[in-house]
């Protein structure tokens, strides 16, 4: 057996909606993940089921055992007793489980902790004890080691847990989750919660928000910035997009939500922190709609199996979004009285059981470019749904969405246009397969109105971080070539991440070959800004002479640089349809 780590989450996660010590485990021999993202169901696994100490490995059962142990000999601690898992009298009930991983032959013993110091050491004395071949069952007191333990156990900090419980918040929260879209529906979320008079607070991955005005920049999708918004007092309601790696890295900073938006769930940062399937990533996302309250609401996207089926296990009734309003999902919620928005009649509608109210056609919202960014109506959708959820009302949904536009300003690096006259360039943040295919659609429906609908060349910047896996960066590249008149790499040297550049370029090829394209015919530039001025200066490239087209540029290192060089080629920024 050996350790691989003990991590300290602060607040709800997959395996339990309150702070938790993971301690993860290995056995036998090193072995690599293999297998396939969707895996039937036969393969799935289920990272928060508990299984039977008989099912797991015998050293991972003792683990488990020897830390209920150590929490009945250590006694009872006050928070134990106040919340109900002990007795005054020290009689402990600490509710510890194993958990499968689908990483090869590593467990999880996962327990509830409100004292770190004791419940780090509790983890590693009972990761020594089971090293030292000590039986849970039958080591008695003599034991020198359990000595040592219990003695280091009880003299270790005491230290809370920094999530903040919901005696504690004033604020109202609806969290956003999933693969795409999210950071999109949250500020669309935050538009319309604004024209409802409110101080919105944002979390984004691009830093704190406060009525549409940037106070701290970085990745804060997680419990710090969650901690940063709901800690304000000028804030009267919290829309917090919540990633992947808070959720798996820390949990989340709070205790529940009021409502929650799952978006949807594709392929992005697989094989990172033990999660390498489709199934994983939608249980993990399915946590903020778990802690959502009973009296709330649950947002899901009733086209995506894996996040419907989340409804399942939610306190709170669910509503849908869907672009099909005929979709099976939509029609039983209406059947039941449910509610869902949809797209119908080129319209944003919302359907209250059998009744239809529609909110606002989607040509009036400009992020959709006319309905061409048919992921921004999906995104529209969930947002309207969202607002709702925290009390908008069908016109403060339509005010928001109409004040809602896709500038550098308001939602930067996510389909920001610029043109001009003749060429427009798209800069988006796209950096996984379904980000890409979305952005190339939006990108062909605008090259189809140029040239009096004759259509123009599309060209696509592509590139990609070096912690993707090998499917994913072949998965850019092929679709590229697939849905791209022509295909320009770009390097980001920043974020290798322990690559080589020659991996990360050949992969990319690879999947350039897969879509039938030439890869000796794709340009390889040293970084974007390189990219963006050769593919728009270049003789003898596609838009190099001014032709009518759309450049689309994967933007994921400078966006300042880039945007930067497209206003010294004359290029400005459009606001909605051009």
């Amino acid at each position: 057996m050996r350790r691989v780590e003990i991590r300290l989450l602060d607040g709800p996660n997959v395996y339990r909606l309150e702070p938790t010590v993971k301690v993860e485990l290995a056995v036998g021999r090193r072995r690599t993940w293999y297998g396939d993202r969707m895996p039937e169901a036969h393969a799935r696994v289920r990272l928060g089921a508990a299984v039977p100490p008989a099912e797991a490995p015998e050293p991972i059962a003792k683990v488990a055992a020897w830390v209920g142990r150590l929490h009945q000999l250590g006694g009872a601690a006050a928070w134990m007793v106040a919340e109900g898992r002990a007795t005054p009298t020290g009689q402990v009930r600490i509710p510890v489980a194993i958990h499968r991983t689908s990483e090869p032959g590593h467990w999880v013993v996962a327990f509830p902790w409100r004292e770190s110091g004791r419940a780090e050491r509790i983890a590693e004395a009972a990761v020594v004890l089971v090293e030292r071949d000590l039986d849970p069952v039958t080591t008695g007191g003599g034991s020198r080691t359990l000595r040592r333990a219990l003695v280091s156990i009880a003299s270790a900090d005491t230290s809370p847990p920094a999530w903040i419980r919901d005696s504690q918040r004033h604020t109202p929260i609806i969290s956003v989750s999933g693969t795409n879209g999210k950071t999109t529906t949250t500020r669309m979320i935050g538009a319309i919660l604004r024209a409802t008079g409110r101080h919105v607070g944002l979390t984004t991955s691009d830093g704190v928000v406060i009525d549409d005005r940037l106070v701290e920049e970085g990745d804060l999708t997680g419990p710090l910035g969650a901690r940063a918004v709901l800690g304000r007092t000028d804030v009267d309601v919290a829309v917090l997009e919540t990633a992947r790696g808070g959720l798996v890295l820390r949990g989340m900073g709070y205790e529940s939500n009021d409502a929650a938006v799952i978006t949807n769930v594709s392929s992005d940062h697989m094989d990172q922190h033990g999660l390498h399937t489709l199934p994983e990533l939608a249980e993990v996302k399915s946590t903020i709609a778990r802690v959502t309250r009973p009296d709330g609401v649950v947002v899901l996207n009733a086209a995506d199996d894996l996040i419907a089926a989340i409804a399942v296990g939610v306190r709170a009734p669910v509503w849908w979004f869907s672009m099909d309003p005929g979709h099976p999902r939509v029609r039983r919620a209406a059947a039941r009285g449910g509610r869902s928005f949809v797209l119908e009649d080129g319209a944003i509608v919302e359907r209250d059981g059998r009744e239809h109210h529609p909110i606002l056609a989607v040509a009036e919202v400009p992020s959709t470019i006319g309905g061409l960014a048919r992921h921004n109506v999906a995104n529209a959708l969930a947002a309207a749904a969202g607002a709702r959820a925290m009390g908008a009302t069908r016109e403060h949904v339509a005010a928001g969405l109409r004040a809602y536009r896709a500038t550098a300003d308001q939602a930067p690096g996510r389909m920001n246009l610029y043109g001009d006259g003749s060429r427009i360039a798209i800069v988006d943040f796209a950096h996984n397969e379904a980000g890409l295919s979305v952005a190339l659609e939006t990108a062909r429906g605008l090259a189809r109105r140029m040239r009096d609908n004759a259509g123009g060349p599309v060209v696509a910047i592509i590139g990609a971080a070096g912690d993707r896996p090998d499917d994913t960066l072949r998965g850019v590249g092929r679709i590229a070539a697939e849905d791209a008149d022509a295909v320009v790499i770009k390097e980001s040297l920043h974020y290798l991440r322990g690559r080589t550049r020659e991996s990360l370029i050949g992969e990319l090829r690879t999947g350039i070959r897969a879509g039938g394209g030439d890869p000796a015919a794709v340009p390889v530039h040293v970084d974007e800004v390189t990219a963006v001025r050769t593919e728009l200066t270049a003789a003898g490239r596609p838009l190099g002479d001014g032709t009518a087209g759309v450049l689309l540029v994967l933007c994921h290192e400078d966006r300042t640089g880039v945007t930067s060089v497209l206003a010294s080629l004359g290029f400005r920024p459009i606001e909605g349809t051009p």
